[in-house]
């Protein structure tokens, strides 16, 4: 495994390896990582021979008010479990090599959609982040990248670029990795006390709760919205949003009724730390 930390040298040691005929997985993260990380290492080490995974704190996703310098930094850690998960290259450029005249003028956008949900209270995030997905694409070469489903909307938003855009490039979407409490896992749960994230666990129960429901029955998206506010509150969690909506285009349910395949979308406060979570619904 080998830590690489400009665009020239990653394709110097990409390029041979294209020409031969290898295949070449990509796993984004921002570091700090943990099991999410590397179920999607793991995965890209598998059906790949050859996995990068790029080690970059996306300045321009990040608000003003945002956590972007106290967001944990390890990037040796992180090299340690990449290599032991049978990844080969961790590309770890700086802003500087990412952005060497600053803020980009060219982004990438998807005006419809980055405004809603984590958009909504994150102007410019999602832009942030198609813009840099887009430079490691093209940075990589890859033949297949690989996202967790955490983030739901923003995996939503890749494959739709990739689509829109004509990218030869395979997204792969692999399931939430949780903590034994069912919170799922996150590099900013760091961030919480014990007691906040013994707290935080109730986002997970009032999901699996209203999925509870709509198997049972349950198709009203009010009650079930309702259901999920009431549980985190109650376990002194601060509610951003909660949405559901369809998992076909992404926009939020007006019906009233859960009518067809749809993901319930939250994000919640406890304490100071903002998480994200979602439940599908078949």
């Amino acid at each position: 495994m080998k830590i690489v930390k400009t665009i020239a040298e990653l394709r110097a040691e990409l390029l041979p390896l294209k020409k031969a005929g290898k295949s070449i997985g990509l796993v984004p993260t921002m570091g700090a990582l943990h099991e999410g990380h590397m179920s999607l290492v793991d995965a890209s080490a598998k059906e790949n021979d050859v996995t990068v995974v790029s080690v970059f704190l996306n300045p321009i996703q990040f608000g003003k008010n945002e956590d972007l310098d106290k967001y944990p930094r390890r990037l040796e850690k992180d090299a340690e479990l990449v290599d032991a998960h049978g990844g080969n290259f961790v590309f770890a450029p700086t802003p500087a090599e990412m952005y060497p005249d600053g803020d980009p003028l060219t982004l990438v956008r998807d005006e419809t959609m980055e405004c809603l949900y984590c958009g909504a209270t994150r102007p410019g995030h999602f832009r942030g982040v198609l813009t840099v997905v887009t430079k490691l694409f093209n940075i990589s070469g890859a033949d297949r990248a690989y996202f967790g489903k955490k983030d739901y909307q923003q995996a939503f938003l890749i494959k739709r670029m990739v689509k829109d855009l004509n990218m030869p490039i395979e997204i792969h979407t692999l399931p939430i990795v949780r903590e034994a409490s069912g919170l799922a896992r996150s590099s900013r749960n760091e961030y919480m006390n014990d007691v906040e994230r013994g707290a935080a666990v109730a986002i997970s129960k009032a999901l699996l709760d209203a999925k509870a429901s709509y198997e049972a029955g349950e198709k009203d998206v009010n009650r079930l919205r309702s259901k999920i506010q009431e549980n985190v509150a109650k376990a002194g969690g601060v509610v951003q949003y909660i949405e559901i909506a369809s998992q076909k285009t992404l926009f939020a349910n007006t019906s009233g009724t859960v009518d067809e395949p749809s993901v319930i979308l939250i994000a919640a406060f406890f304490g100071k730390t903002r998480l994200i979570d979602n439940m599908e619904l078949n």
